[in-house]
């Protein structure tokens, strides 16, 4: 398992950085740029396009797979390949249906994404796609939360797709400032790959570890003073990737001797990215304007409010997400009280943040 993990990091943060790269060059020359002004911080324009890099060392990587996969189950895997892929091409091949539905929700949200970086098309459009995606990815393929399954089948299906829209837009609302999104999903990507490889699964950690290797191939050229941006191409991917991938995950499972409490896993790693969008729509309704519209609401401009630099802001973001995720990894071993102490923790985490941030400097 540690050879897979390892090829997969390895492999997506190498096409990433080559392909973030080449789109970059390539994304000044045609200028398809993020032009300053208005609520954006930049002061000169910026490449856009680099969820186009971070899409193909995911995807391609899948897509491929998926056919050599297709092709041992059919020809036969010759014996000198290693012993590891004899075992598990066949329990490829079984997943390849959704495996494909999943890169094409991907690619689908992707162009939805692109279209949006080069001409605002509104939330609306955004919203249909996504909620399109998620219901035939729960409905179709029967994607579903495994908690879920005590539910009547349509109800699963619908918070199923309510918790893919949900965690998209998280990610797609943390795509705020310079290495913001890409370095709190790849730790959190991380976490959740530790928890699916600890559960026994192969194909989701290795996935979840692609998606890790895309985030910091790119981030090389994301992080602050940024040279490219993901933009929508690239946040909804990232968010839907992460919102599916932990579907899949198995948090709770006897046979594996996993505890039920792995299943408060999810909340606890995604504490940061959950407080941003819920404390952004708090702030926007109270100001009475569009929850969908950009300002300087986020967690990390209120923290640049109160002196940080915006690299400071990110690394306090990153340090947060840290916290609240690594004592996590020990929940699907954890008895309740042990999971209701790391619960804790987070709450006072999340507290404690909302406290400082939101208290208001004593006049000299």
């Amino acid at each position: 398992m540690f050879a897979v993990a390892f090829a997969a990091l390895a492999g997506s943060f190498v096409l990433s950085l080559t392909a973030t790269y080449v789109v970059r060059r390539t994304a000044r020359a045609k200028g398809f740029v993020d032009q300053p002004g208005g609520h954006k911080q930049h002061g000169t324009p910026v490449a856009l396009g680099g969820g186009i890099a971070i899409t193909c060392a995911v995807c391609l990587p899948v897509l491929a797979v998926i056919v050599a996969a297709q092709a041992a189950v059919r020809f036969g895997v010759p014996d000198w390949v290693p012993e590891f892929i004899h075992t598990h091409a066949g329990g490829v091949a079984l997943k390849a249906p959704e495996a494909a539905a999943i890169v094409c929700g991907a690619v689908l949200l992707h162009l939805m994404g692109l279209i949006d970086d080069v001409r605002p098309i509104g939330p609306t459009p955004k919203f249909a796609a996504q909620a399109t995606v998620a219901l035939v990815l729960a409905g179709v393929f029967e994607i579903r939360l495994l908690e879920l399954e005590v539910l009547p089948e349509w109800l699963s299906v619908v918070v199923t797709a309510l918790w893919i829209v949900l965690i998209t837009n998280a990610f797609n609302f943390l795509d705020n400032m310079d290495g913001l999104c890409a370095g709190v999903a790849a730790i959190a990507g991380t976490i959740f790959a530790l928890a699916a490889m600890g559960g026994g699964q192969i194909f989701v950690p290795a996935m979840m570890l692609l998606l890790v290797g895309a985030l910091l191939g790119f981030l090389v050229f994301n992080f602050p003073p940024a040279s490219i941006f993901m933009g929508d191409a690239g946040s909804l991917v990232v968010g839907y990737l992460m919102a599916v991938l932990i579907v899949l995950t198995t948090f709770y499972n006897p046979t594996q001797k996993l505890s039920p409490a792995g299943v408060l896993l999810p909340i606890i790693v995604l504490a940061v990215p959950l407080y941003d969008v819920t404390s952004v729509v708090a702030h926007r309704l109270r100001a009475g304007v569009s929850i969908f519209r950009g300002d300087h609401r986020h967690f990390s401009h209120r923290l640049t409010q109160r002196g940080l630099t915006p690299r400071a802001a990110v690394f306090t973001i990153y340090l947060a997400t840290a916290a609240t995720s690594l004592p996590a990894i020990l929940l699907p071993h954890a008895d309740w009280p042990t999971a209701a102490l790391i619960f804790a923790q987070c709450l006072c985490i999340v507290l404690v943040i909302a406290i400082l941030e939101h208290m208001r400097p004593e006049e000299p």
